[in-house]
């Protein structure tokens, strides 16, 4: 999705990692938020408070997921779900553009 219609975006950015990932909430008719971030070369560790959807709309990181061994591997575009109450590591390698959905179960 290229645009989002009819949401209210919230001007405070979300720091993290000493302002190397950013993003901005935005939040849908409905009450469901997403959040529209930039993410800098480096390696991070985040937890979920909720199921979240991870859009890579452009870069070049690795992930490791809960309970994997191995790292996902994403150039360019890709996608990954993160569990509720979990824990995942971020290689990223470029200056990377997302999109995060945070999923109400």
């Amino acid at each position: 999705m290229s645009q989002f219609e009819q949401v209210t975006v919230l001007t405070k950015a979300n720091i993290y990692f000493e302002g190397k990932v950013t993003s901005r909430t935005v939040v849908f008719a409905d009450g469901t938020k997403k959040t529209l971030g930039i993410m800098l070369p480096g390696e991070y560790e985040f937890g979920t408070d909720t199921k979240e959807i991870m859009e890579i709309q452009a870069g070049e990181l690795k992930v490791l997921l809960p309970g994997a061994s191995e790292w996902l591997e994403i150039n360019g575009t890709g996608e990954f779900t993160v569990p509720k109450g979990e824990k995942f590591k971020l290689d990223v390698r470029s200056a990377t553009d997302y999109i995060c959905s945070y999923i109400q179960e």
